[in-house]
């Protein structure tokens, strides 16, 4: 993750968005009153969409499951 104060991502901004965007990285704008992030849509989707999934019952248990099943387990389906 990246830190750079509010100054700095003024006149980086480009290059910053461009870190978000092609690299995945996460960057800590500081500034006097407090501190901000700076991450990708797909990120934050992302971020989003695992916030939904937490938020079901059981959904955590039934994904560590599936993981966790052996792969001579698995049943073969045909689409």
């Amino acid at each position: 993750m990246t830190t750079v104060n509010i100054t700095n991502a003024r006149q980086e901004l480009f290059k910053l968005a461009n870190a978000c965007i092609k690299f995945n990285d996460r960057i800590t704008v500081s500034t006097k009153d407090g501190n901000f992030i700076m991450l990708s849509e797909q990120d934050y989707n992302n971020l989003l969409e695992s916030l939904y999934l937490s938020s079901i019952p059981g959904m955590y248990e039934s994904i560590k499951e599936g993981v966790e099943t052996p792969s001579s387990e698995l049943l073969d389906i045909e689409w």
